[in-house]
This record gives C-alpha cells, sequence and structure tokens, in this order.
C-alpha cells in the first residue's frame, strides 16, 4: 500500500477540476456533500450497502504492468503514472494488431474494476497529465451513460452557441440519449484506436458545448450561481484537456 499522506498534499487543487462533471455523477465527486467535500471510504461503504464486495480490485491493472514487464510502483503518484501509461499503451497495442477492433474491451474497463478503483488511482491526479486525462474521459463516459437526459439536455442549449465545438465533438445532429452514450463511447474509444490528442481534444469540445448550454439555462441572479460555477468548471476542464493533447504532441504528457 502506499503513503497518502505526501501524495495527496496537492489533491484538493487538483480535484476541484473534476467538479463540473462529477457533481452529475455522484460519489466521485468533491462536492458530494458541498463543494470541496471529498466522502470517505467508510462514508461511501455505509451509503452504499449493498454495492458488491471486490476482493481484488486492482487485479485488472496490476495483471497489465506485469505483463509489460514492470513492477507495481510504491507511491500514489507513481501508481497513477504507471498504470495510466500501461493502460493506454496496452489498449493501443490491441488496436493496432486488431485492424477490426472497436476498443470496447478498454472503453468498458471501468465497467470491469468499478470507477470506485479508477478513483482511487487517478482523481487526485494533476489534470494535465497522462492519469488526470484518463480520468476525465472515463468521468466523462460515465456521466453520459448515467445522465444522458442532462449532457442532452445541456449539449442542446448549449450547441448553437459554441457551434465550432459542436462540430468538433461530433455527437449527432440531434442530441438525444443514444447520441449522447455513442459519442462518449467514441472519444474514450478514440483514446486507443485513434489520435489521443484528437480524442482530448473531443472531450474538451464536449465540454465547452455543455458549459454554454449550463450558462444558458441557469437562472438569473444568484438561484442561477451554482449553474454558472459548473459552466467555469467545465471550461477549466476543457481547458486542461486542451493543454494535455498539445503535450501528447510533443511527447511530453506523463
Amino acid at each position: 500500500m502506499w503513503d497518502r499522506g505526501q501524495d495527496r498534499a496537492d489533491a484538493a487543487d487538483h480535484s476541484t477540476c473534476w467538479v463540473g462533471v462529477a457533481s452529475a455523477c455522484g460519489r466521485w465527486a468533491p462536492p458530494y456533500r458541498g463543494l470541496g467535500e471529498q466522502p470517505s471510504r467508510g462514508a461511501l461503504m455505509a451509503e452504499n450497502p449493498k454495492r458488491p464486495h471486490r476482493p481484488s480490485p486492482y487485479a485488472d491493472l496490476t495483471d497489465l504492468i506485469d505483463a509489460a514487464g514492470g513492477a507495481m510502483p510504491s507511491s500514489r503518484a507513481e501508481i497513477a503514472a504507471a498504470t495510466a501509461a500501461v493502460v493506454v499503451a496496452a489498449g493501443r497495442r490491441e488496436q493496432a494488431q486488431a485492424a477490426d477492433g472497436d476498443g470496447a474491451r478498454f472503453v468498458a474497463l471501468a465497467d470491469r474494476v468499478g470507477m470506485d478503483t479508477l478513483a482511487d488511482l487517478w482523481q487526485d491526479s494533476d489534470p494535465v497529465s497522462l492519469p488526470g486525462t484518463l480520468w476525465a474521459l472515463y468521468l466523462l463516459r460515465q456521466w453520459c451513460h448515467t445522465n444522458p437526459d442532462d449532457v442532452a439536455r445541456l449539449w442542446r442549449a448549449g450547441e448553437a452557441l459554441a457551434a465550432p465545438d459542436a462540430v468538433v465533438a461530433g455527437v449527432a445532429d440531434y442530441a438525444d440519449v443514444v447520441a449522447v452514450r455513442r459519442v462518449a463511447d467514441a472519444v474514450l474509444g478514440g483514446a486507443y484506436r485513434g489520435d489521443f490528442a484528437v480524442a482530448l481534444e473531443r472531450a474538451a469540445a464536449l465540454f465547452r458545448v455543455v458549459a454554454a448550454g449550463r450558462r444558458e439555462l441557469a437562472a438569473p441572479g444568484a438561484s442561477g450561481a451554482g449553474e454558472r460555477e459548473l459552466a467555469h468548471r467545465n471550461e477549466r476542464v476543457a481547458t486542461d484537456l486542451t493543454a494535455a493533447a498539445s503535450r501528447w504532441r510533443a511527447g511530453t504528457l506523463n
């Protein structure tokens, strides 16, 4: 096990950037009980008593590291970086070897190991890092699959206001539940079967359209302040993803 003390020193700064998405996804959000507050593992288990037991939640990821010939690192930051690098390399290698593959196995990674596992690994990472960007992509997919009606509503409200970003994101002409889920899978799958930087830019564009929709639908005055704050955070995630895309092209995204 890693020592959480030192590695969590900057966690508060990093975790706040996910609020715009994570608040819609439930318990992985800093605003679980208020902005900036993170639930403890004990609280999660107490509030989800029927949640299935995972005797070895890291098995799939540690198996990938073993297969790559690496050793499991000891610190939280090293674990985040190592698992992210191995997941991306393994996913892209699998796609290169299977010409007709769709990346489904790695797109569905969170379905197999659980979002809690990915949160433990990656959510405190620097947003402009490889584990930070993977967390954003998987969290975006989770949001689109669990709250597609909300995403579609925000998309439709913001599409005309952020037309260039809407084109880049690639959602169907009329964003319905099916289209939202499909584009989330396509964006994440593109990280494995296509240009990783383009996948990040598509995700960033989607966040910008959603942010525009939030502002358009927000109530005037103080009652809409929370929604406008979420829009700001959506845009911050988009900015981080765009910066990460530039780093990937420069070979400096770690």
